[in-house]
């Protein structure tokens, strides 16, 4: 789990990631829906690899459900990001959809009791604070090995050269070292 998830992490008292449980109440089965836009925090994503730019808008929509051990959110969170190809390494930028599935233990509940701190996210002073679960489903979310396209050819590991722009009849002189003694001696014109 992540180390954002400490009991002792207290939520913002406000702010765009916080959710006030006593809007909600506490009686099982009692829902309510929330579609925030929020900016991202930064290190949203794989460091230099793909990730949500910092302050960009992440788009929540989420169903906050009360239940008998606490509050389940569940639903999605999607937003742009922005990286290079791991084989051409071109700039790239795409888009990041996140399944969200998280229970807010309650206070005092049996699940907060017999849980270990990073098991289960915690409710504090009735808030819960979205962005640890958020940034864990995005970062599992993203593409480990994100591509420009599918068939990406990569770089020449000769020359460095972008495949796509070298064309098909590009290549590089190898010659087995173990000639190269006659090629020295004998010049261009052993071949």
């Amino acid at each position: 789990m992540s180390e954002h998830r400490s009991a002792a992490a207290r939520p913002a008292t406000a702010g765009p990631w916080v959710i006030d449980t006593r809007d909600l109440g506490r009686r099982p089965g009692t829902s309510r829906t929330y579609r925030r836009t929020v900016p991202a925090p930064a290190g949203l994503g794989l460091v230099d690899v793909i990730a949500v730019p910092e302050g960009a808008d992440v788009e929540l929509d989420l169903l906050v459900e009360a239940v008998v051990e606490g509050v389940l959110v569940s639903g999605t969170a999607s937003a742009a990001t922005r990286g290079e190809c791991s084989r051409c390494l071109d700039p790239l930028t795409d888009r990041v959809t996140a399944e969200l599935t998280e229970l807010y233990a309650y206070p005092e509940s049996a699940t907060e009791a017999t849980t270990d701190e990073d098991e289960v996210s915690r409710i504090v002073d009735d808030l819960i604070d979205l962005e640890p679960a958020v940034r864990d489903a995005v970062v599992l979310a993203l593409p480990q090995v994100p591509l420009c396209s599918p068939d990406c050819l990569g770089l020449c590991p000769e020359c460095g050269g972008r495949r796509a722009d070298l064309g098909p009849d590009h290549g590089h002189e190898t010659i087995d070292p173990r000639w190269a003694a006659l090629r020295e001696r004998f010049g261009e014109a052993s071949q």
